[in-house]
């Protein structure tokens, strides 16, 4: 079996739905109101999550898969570079070629990163300005003051 081959049967075992950091952004989405459709077949890529109220797309991305600029989970394999530099190379330019064609009919289009997910709060204020929603509230509870005694 070659490099490229055994390679390849490796990629199959790689999610393509339901991921961690796609779960995680739609349970995210789903905490904040924020109703949406998964994977619609019958839109360009077939996005990950469809908010039709909205009118957008989010796409929740792998940092290594899509090659998240300026990411350390976006790193190049060493060996065979012959195979993942244009492989790489696809995957990016299919993402564009998606996400023009999904604003050409309208739709606004979210990329979310998976290391985004790693930090939930901050993807949540994300979110929350992203879809105008009004900031957290505030979880700390003031503690009753002493009187002194």
């Amino acid at each position: 079996m070659t490099v490229t081959a055994r390679t390849t049967n490796k990629m199959k075992a790689v999610r393509q739905k339901n991921t961690g950091a796609e779960v995680a952004t739609r349970q995210l989405l789903h905490g904040l109101g924020l109703r949406f459709r998964l994977h619609r077949k019958d839109l360009p890529g077939s996005p990950d999550i469809v908010l039709p109220r909205h009118e957008t797309i989010i796409f929740v991305h792998g940092c290594y898969w899509h090659r998240h600029p300026g990411c350390k989970y976006a790193t190049t394999p060493k060996t065979n570079q012959d195979f993942w530099l244009p492989k790489f190379e696809r995957n990016v330019e299919r993402d564009a070629r998606k996400e023009a064609a999904l604003r050409a009919l309208g739709w606004r289009v979210l990329i979310v990163w998976e290391c985004e997910t790693r930090d939930l709060a901050k993807l949540e204020s994300r979110l929350r300005e992203e879809f105008e929603l009004p900031p957290a509230p505030d979880t700390a509870i003031d503690a009753p003051e002493s009187s002194g005694r």
